[in-house]
Order: C-alpha cells, then structure tokens, then sequence
C-alpha cells in the first residue's frame, strides 16, 4: 500500500529492521553510507535495492536533511553497486518511488538497480 511521504520516520518499516539487523538480506554491497541488498520479490533478472543508513522516508526528505558527505556518500554507493554488478553496459534502470503517485511502499528512502534484460517503456501504458 503507498505511503505518504510526508510523515515522520517510522523506525519500524522493513529497512530498519534490516539495517539493525532484525531481518536478513542477501547484501550486495556495503558501506558507512549506505546498504545494498537483492530485492526479495525481483521485477527484473537483477533487482537489487540500495537504501541509505540514515532514518529518511524519501528523496525529498533525503535531499532536504542530509548532509552533503551523506548525499553523496549514497549516490556513490548507487553508482558502484552499478559498475560492479556490470551493468554500465549493456544498461540499466534506477528508480526511486516517492509517496502515494509514486506508489512507495517502504516509508525509507530506496533506490531499485533493475537490469538483466531489456527494460522496456518507462511507464506503464
């Protein structure tokens, strides 16, 4: 179900839970900045997620409240999870969904790595 991202925190949602170690993944990729983690119902052959440490609900939040050396700390880590999975070429797809139009699901800010095939449109028809 979507989430407003406009509301608080919620140090309960999954992410947390898997950043403090209450619920397993199969990690990708690890840093102070930032997590990344297989998607556990895949859309794509490689469906990965990264999210950052810190308590965000999305990227409004995100961008408005971290620091510079946390934005880019994350945004670094997106980029290396990308080239070392190979997939600067043939391609790939990020995707960050923000509140209710967006249809997130999560109330903590994560980016989708999708790739392994061709990704078709952008948006659905």
């Amino acid at each position: 179900m979507p989430i407003d991202a406009t509301q608080p925190y919620d140090d309960q949602n999954v992410f947390a839970k898997i950043l403090r170690g209450e619920i397993p993944n199969k990690t990708v990729y690890e840093d102070e900045w930032a997590l990344a983690f297989h998607d556990i119902n895949p859309q794509a052959p490689l469906h990965v997620l990264v999210i950052p440490k810190g308590p965000y609900v999305s990227w409004d939040d995100f961008s408005a409240k971290a620091p510079a050396e946390e934005i880019a700390g994350f945004i670094r880590a997106v980029g290396h999870v990308a080239r070392e999975a190979g997939l600067v070429e043939p391609g790939y797809r990020l995707l960050a969904n923000i509140g209710g139009h967006g249809h997130q699901e999560v109330p903590h800010l994560h980016v989708h790595v999708f790739a392994g095939r061709p990704l078709g449109p952008m948006l659905a028809r």
